[in-house]
């Protein structure tokens, strides 16, 4: 099992009080070639550190303030939902060497990037990111139309050294999931009408098997649920952080 260390780190805008942010969660995982930080900042916003490299996940300028936030050298964008896709943030956190990775809708809004697709693996600044599946099945708008219809959106599997990190991005227990290896971190949407009950996420995680599983994109939902779920699964470490 891997080890996990959780921290608060307190940005306290010592500068400028009126920009202080919350305090947030980070958590720490060894690999052989370093530490990987992860910091948790809310819904399905996150931010990965690893070696030199900074990684924005979904920067939503709504749940924190991107001036006080360190700039990215990636940004992962899973599609082009107002939550997930804010162009405030990103301009906010982007270089002039930045690599955005996203869809081909989200290009289009960005102007510019590295569109992947489902399938699809690079190499972006010596970090190894794999397009995968998104999408809904069941849960449907009331004109039938899936609320992510299949191959619009991204999730992205990272590896890093000897940890292979998943993003699910908005989705269901979709069939592709069967196909993902040696997860060790995975992070799956919990919340309806959009992605998963918490039956589903159990489900979910019974198939990738995760060494540790972070519910995100929570909404409000029963996190006590998907514990009672996955009662059984003793080589599942679930770690709920604050991420509605």
């Amino acid at each position: 099992m891997l080890k996990i260390v959780l921290i608060l780190l307190i940005l306290s805008g010592l500068a400028n009080t009126s920009r202080a942010q919350p305090s947030l969660e980070k958590d720490y995982f060894k690999t052989v070639e370093g530490e990987l930080e992860i910091t948790f900042i809310g819904h399905g916003t996150l931010i990965l550190a690893f070696q030199d490299k900074v990684i924005h996940i979904d920067p939503w300028s709504n749940l924190a303030d991107y001036h006080e936030l360190p700039q990215a050298d990636i940004i992962l964008i899973t599609h082009e939902h107002t939550d997930h896709l804010d162009l405030k943030a990103i301009e906010l956190i982007r270089k002039e060497d930045t690599v955005i990775v996203l869809t081909e809708v989200c290009q289009e809004k960005v102007g510019s990037g590295l569109v992947m697709k489902n399938g699809d693996t690079q190499m972006v600044k010596d970090v190894k990111i794999t397009a995968v599946p998104a999408y809904n099945i069941q849960h449907k708008r009331d004109n039938g139309q899936p609320f992510h219809p299949r191959g619009e959106g991204n999730g992205y599997i990272l590896n890093f050294a000897d940890l292979t990190l998943y993003i699910a991005g908005d989705t269901e227990n979709i069939p592709e999931m069967a196909d993902l290896k040696n997860i060790d971190i995975a992070f799956l949407p919990m919340n309806l009408p959009y992605t998963m009950t918490p039956e589903m996420v159990a489900e979910a995680a019974k198939v990738i098997k995760p060494k540790i599983l972070y519910p995100y994109h929570l909404g409000n939902t029963d996190t006590n649920q998907l514990i009672e779920f996955l009662g059984d699964q003793k080589d599942i470490e679930i770690q709920i952080r604050k991420m509605s």
